[in-house]
């Protein structure tokens, strides 16, 4: 991101100010990445009340759930930001509703003042409790829900069902040993190129996560399979030798249907990232930091160009042999 330096400093000095001089220059992706940066560095409590603040502002999911995970903090006064920052972010986007939001709102519910109280509550009654909404694939304290990557789909499908399990069985020994949780993280520590799977299948859906790469790696490059297929590219776009150039969030192993992307929307090399992918059928929309850079394109079968993709498989995050960093995992599933 251009000036991002220049931006945190000015943002910690008058968080409002600045942020609003700059609300046309960012998008509200990115104002939580460095809002939530600055949170974390900050222990200034009128800064983290301000980031907070401004988040409800930007109103992403992503907001939302980082006030979430602020309702139990030990300062009173940043529990209540976090708090009425989580109902001005709900009660604006119905469309967030959902079993885990509808799980956290009663704690918010008892630190907002008495109108919003009873504000939340009614919402809280009137809402679809049939609606799973957003489902977080990763706590943030293990791996529970993951597994190892056992060849492809195709191949899989050959095998019985004792030769899976125990290649399964093998598969998720080399996961725990080359992905871990750090600070909650989740973390690619290996030497190879390795992907972290899913344990659940999905067919159409919606995905948010937030990514990085190390700035200290060999070849900084990751990317995001979808229903088993490679991939939403993530790369370090100083590559240019392997045409890392055109950017992040294209659909890279394409060859018919365009594979890159129609913009370049990456932050800089090691600061976070984040998708927003939408599948149906064959195709694929993704946003990066908030742009459009990949409108309803078809994913190619990579593994069978002469079949489509695969109608429901596992979602996975891909490493290739340098550290990289996801959190933030989010899905929901698409009904037609």
């Amino acid at each position: 991101m251009k000036h991002c330096l220049t931006f945190l400093f000015m943002l910690l000095l008058a968080p409002c100010a600045f942020l609003q001089l700059r609300a046309q220059e960012l998008t509200p992706e990115n104002q939580v990445i460095y809002l939530r940066h600055i949170f974390e560095q900050t222990n200034d409590q009128q800064q983290r009340e301000s980031a907070l603040s401004l988040m409800a502002q930007a109103g992403t999911y992503q907001a939302l759930t980082f006030a979430a995970s602020q309702l139990g903090n030990e300062q009173l006064a940043t529990a209540k930001a976090a708090a009425k920052a989580f109902w001005t972010i709900l009660s604006a986007h119905p469309e967030y509703n959902g079993k885990e939001i509808r799980e956290m709102l009663p704690y918010a519910i008892a630190l907002i003042d008495k109108k919003q109280r009873k504000q939340a509550l009614a919402w809280l009654n009137a809402a679809d409790k049939e609606e799973e909404g957003f489902v977080s694939l990763f706590n943030g304290r293990n791996l529970e829900g993951w597994k190892g990557l056992v060849e492809n789909p195709i191949a899989r499908a050959k095998m019985s069902s004792e030769q899976l399990a125990a290649a399964q069985e093998k598969a998720d020994e080399l996961m725990r040993r080359d992905w871990i949780v750090e600070d909650g993280n989740l973390l690619y520590i290996g030497n190879g190129w390795d992907n972290i799977c899913t344990v659940k299948q999905y067919a159409d859906f919606e995905l948010l996560v937030d990514w990085k790469l190390d700035p200290n790696g060999k070849e900084p490059d990751a990317g995001v399979y979808l229903r088993g297929a490679p991939q939403v590219q993530i790369w370090d776009i100083r590559r240019k030798e392997v045409g890392a150039q055109v950017g992040s969030g294209g659909l890279y192993n394409n060859q018919k249907h365009p594979s890159e992307p129609t913009s370049v929307e990456d932050n800089k090399l090691g600061e976070w990232n984040t998708f927003r992918i939408v599948m149906r059928g064959e195709t694929v929309t993704v946003w990066l930091n908030g742009v459009k850079v990949v409108d309803n394109v078809v994913l190619e079968n990579y593994w069978d160009r002469k079949q489509p993709i695969f109608p429901r498989e596992q979602i996975e995050m891909q490493a290739h042999g340098s550290r990289c960093y996801f959190r933030n995992i989010y899905v929901k599933e698409l009904k037609n």
